[in-house]
């Protein structure tokens, strides 16, 4: 530094001790001062704003974005064994056709287990930095997720209508046929990984990265229609996700692997299990009625306002099978059961809501 530039700041800093002296301020500590500002680059001495950290938001959707995906770890095609310890395309004709034996005959792999698609749905107003969930549904026989679940059934709808922060994974299981037939979700941790790469589809129909952790670790919720028991109990059974499952919801779907969901029960005190039915699936609900009962677990016959740890089975009149995702005991039941799920509503509850809800709490 120039000599006269230092005599400068010594003249100025020995004006300001005597000007600030009744202040407290000694000579060395503004002298200090003084060197630190001589050496300090120029560029800090014009005012420059001090960098602050500025945290980006992820805003709620402003539109409901829907697709069919096609999945590497789909329950189908599968070329392993079923439970039995069979493969299970155990049948293949002269020209080399693969299929699956039934007792109403053979299911051919090319027709009814080719299809690796899932119905992915994210509703209009999903907010990833509200507590979410995962819907699962699992389909009866005889459907496509074209125009049974997402068409005929209203799945989809029926979570947009709930005003819930939820999205739904509808994978394909047997294409139009009367199969219950799980395929990988008969594996070990099946079930877990194709939560996995559901996680990679929704980020991607999100269209924002940052939602990658939010779906990785979403709660599920399983729901399953007749048929679609069987690969319910087995993702349940041994699918590697006992953490994520928050509840179950089973539409006229009881007809077996009662023991697979009696264990599931006894091993989530905290989670809730609800069976709607009609007289379709009355003895399966009926023998699980009768295990949780040999094992002290407590069940109820009605739907409380607000699921926490609940158990219910709900004996259902003047509905239909057929029907029975669109009408059970209500219109609409999984519209119904998740807007009983309290935390996962979609948009903040207003005062006036807040104010109902008070007497449930």
């Amino acid at each position: 530094m120039a000599v006269g530039v230092w005599q400068t700041l010594l003249r100025a800093a020995t004006v300001a001790t005597l000007a600030l002296a009744s202040a407290g301020l000694s000579a060395r500590a503004v002298l200090a001062q003084a060197r630190t500002a001589s050496t300090q680059p120029s560029t800090q001495l014009k005012g420059v704003p001090v960098p602050h950290e500025v945290t980006s938001r992820m805003l709620p959707l402003r539109s409901p974005r829907t697709a069919l995906v096609e999945f590497d770890l789909a329950p189908f095609p599968y070329q392993g064994r079923a439970p039995s310890g069979r493969p299970f395309l155990d049948v293949t004709d002269e020209d080399g056709r693969r299929g699956h034996s039934t007792s109403r005959g053979v299911l051919w792999e090319d027709v009814s287990f080719s299809d690796r698609r899932a119905l992915v749905f994210i509703p209009k107003g999903f907010d990833a930095r509200r507590p979410g969930l995962i819907v699962v549904f699992l389909h009866g026989h005889r459907a496509t997720i074209e125009r049974d679940v997402r068409d005929r059934q209203k799945v989809a709808d029926q979570i947009a209508q709930a005003n819930a922060n939820a999205v739904l994974i509808a994978p394909q299981f047997a294409v139009n046929a009367s199969d219950s037939s799980a395929g990988r979700f008969w594996e070990s941790y099946g079930f877990a990984r194709f939560l996995g790469e559901a996680g990679e589809h929704l980020t991607r129909l999100h269209g924002d990265k940052r939602t990658r952790k939010t779906f990785a670790t979403l709660p599920v919720v399983v729901v399953a229609y007749s048929g679609g028991y069987v690969p319910a109990a087995w993702a349940l059974h041994k699918g590697g996700t006992d953490k994520r499952v928050l509840g179950v919801l089973m539409l006229d779907a009881l007809y077996g692997e009662v023991h697979k969901y009696a264990d599931w029960i006894a091993r989530h005190p905290n989670a809730f299990f609800i069976s709607a039915y009609t007289s379709s699936s009355a003895k399966g609900n009926e023998a699980l009625q009768s295990l949780l009962a040999d094992r002290d677990i407590s069940a109820g016959t009605t739907l409380p306002s607000r699921l926490e740890s609940t158990i219910a089975f709900l004996r259902t009149s003047g509905a239909n099978h057929t029907d029975y995702v669109t009408r059970a005991w209500a219109d609409d039941p999984i519209r119904d059961v998740l807007e009983r799920m309290p935390g996962y509503t979609r948009t903040p509850p207003t005062k006036r809501t807040d104010a109902r809800r008070d007497p449930l709490r």
